[in-house]
C-alpha cells in the first residue's frame, strides 16, 4: 500500500514537471549531451566514455543504499529532462520499469547497462536447503544410535527463514560490475546507447572507451596474477555482491547475509558461520565500506577474526569521488585486502 500510495504521488506531480523538465533539457541542448545515471558504477563508466562531451549525473549518491532507493518526483523529472538515462540492470535497480512507464522514452534515451549479461541465480537457498536435508538425514539415523540433537552445521543461508528478519530478497544476482570483464560488457552497452545518440561524437567516445577497456584488461590480470596459484580460495564476507569476481577467478565467496545486505542472518546461521570460520581458520571477515557490521563484528569477536572492507562500489561517498576515488582505484584496493585471505 505504501508503494502504491507513492506511485500515486508520483504520477500526480509528473505533469506538473515535465514542462519545466522540457525546458531544462531545450536549454541545455547546447551544452553537449546530458546524462543521469542511477548509482557508482554506472556513472563511473558512462563518465569515462562521455568525458568532455556532456554532463553526467548521479541519482543515488554515496550516502545511499543503492538496495533501498525509490525515486523521489524531483529525480523523475530529471531523468525526463536527460538525453540519455543509463541504469544497470532490472534486477538491481527494481524502481525502473515503473519509471520508464511514465516517461516519454522517445525523448530521453534509456541504457540497461547489464542487457545481454545472463545473471546467476541466487542459489543461496537451494545449497542450504540440500546440504541441511543431507545433515538432518545423518542426524536422524545417528540419534537412533546415541540419542543426541545436531545443529545444521552449514554456513549457507536458508533464504526463507532470512526473509523472517528482513525484506526483499534479490533472486538474482545483479552484481556485475564487481567482474572486470562483465564490467566491460556494461561499458559497451553504454557506448552503443551514447553513440546512438550522438553520432557526431562517436570517434571520441570510442577512444575513451577502448581507454577504458585497456585499463579494464591490465585489471582483469592482476586479478588472475594474485590468484593463480592460491591454495584458500574461500573468503568471508558480509554481503554476498562478489560472486561474478569470485566465478571469474576460481573463488569461493561465503556471506552473513544475502545479495540484499541487509538480510539478517538466523541465529543458527549465525552460529554455523561461527563454527566454519573457527574450523577453516579464517582469519579476516570482511565488511562493507557503510552499512552495519554487526552481525560481522559478533563473528570476528568470538572467532578472532580481524574486520577489513572490501568495497561493492554501490556506496561510494561524495568526499572519495571528489578526492580522485574512481572504479580502478577501488579495485585495488578490494584485490589488496582479499590477498590476505587469497594465498
Amino acid at each position: 500500500m505504501k508503494k502504491l500510495f507513492k506511485a500515486l504521488i508520483t504520477m500526480s506531480v509528473l505533469m506538473t514537471l515535465g514542462a519545466c523538465a522540457k525546458t531544462e533539457k531545450s536549454n541545455e541542448a547546447n551544452d553537449g549531451i546530458k546524462v543521469v545515471t542511477t548509482f557508482y558504477p554506472v556513472y563511473d563508466f558512462t563518465t569515462k566514455i562521455v568525458g568532455d562531451n556532456g554532463e553526467v549525473s548521479m541519482l543515488v549518491t554515496g550516502e545511499v543504499e543503492p538496495h533501498d532507493y525509490e525515486p523521489s518526483a524531483k529525480d523523475i523529472a530529471k531523468i525526463q529532462s536527460a538525453d540519455v538515462f543509463v541504469y544497470s540492470s532490472n534486477e538491481m535497480e527494481t524502481w525502473v520499469s515503473s519509471v520508464l512507464a511514465n516517461i516519454d522514452t522517445k525523448k530521453t534515451k534509456v541504457i540497461e547497462a547489464s542487457a545481454g549479461i545472463e545473471l546467476l541465480a541466487n542459489e543461496e537457498g537451494d545449497e542450504h536447503d540440500h546440504e541441511a536435508d543431507e545433515h538432518d538425514h545423518e542426524a536422524d539415523e545417528h540419534d537412533e544410535h546415541d540419542g543426541h540433537d545436531h545443529e545444521a552445521e552449514t554456513p549457507e543461508h536458508d533464504e526463507e527463514e532470512a526473509e523472517d528478519h528482513a525484506g526483499h530478497n534479490h533472486e538474482l544476482d545483479p552484481h556485475v560490475w564487481l567482474s572486470p570483464l562483465l564490467a566491460e560488457q556494461q561499458a559497451k552497452n553504454i557506448l552503443s546507447g551514447i553513440t546512438e545518440i550522438d553520432a557526431p561524437n562517436k570517434t571520441n567516445y570510442e577512444k575513451n572507451y577502448n581507454q577504458f577497456v585497456e585499463k579494464l584488461t591490465n585489471l582483469d590480470g592482476e586479478f588472475k596474477e594474485a590468484f593463480k596459484d592460491a591454495q584458500n580460495k574461500t573468503f568471508v564476507t558480509q554481503h554476498a555482491a562478489f560472486g561474478y569476481l569470485a566465478n571469474e577467478y576460481g573463488l569461493h565467496q561465503v556471506s552473513i547475509s544475502g545479495l540484499t545486505p541487509d538480510v539478517e542472518p538466523s541465529p543458527k546461521q549465525l552460529a554455523a558461520l561461527q563454527d566454519f570460520v573457527k574450523e577453516e581458520q579464517v582469519k579476516y571477515i570482511y565488511i562493507e565500506q557503510s552499512g552495519s557490521s554487526k552481525y560481522a563484528d559478533t563473528i570476528a569477536k568470538a572467532t578472532g577474526a580481524e574486520i577489513l572492507t572490501l568495497s561493492t562500489l554501490e556506496t561510494v561517498s561524495t568526499k572519495d569521488v571528489k578526492a580522485g576515488e574512481d572504479y580502478f582505484s577501488i579495485m585495488e584496493n578490494n584485490l589488496e585486502a582479499l590477498k590476505k585471505s587469497i594465498k
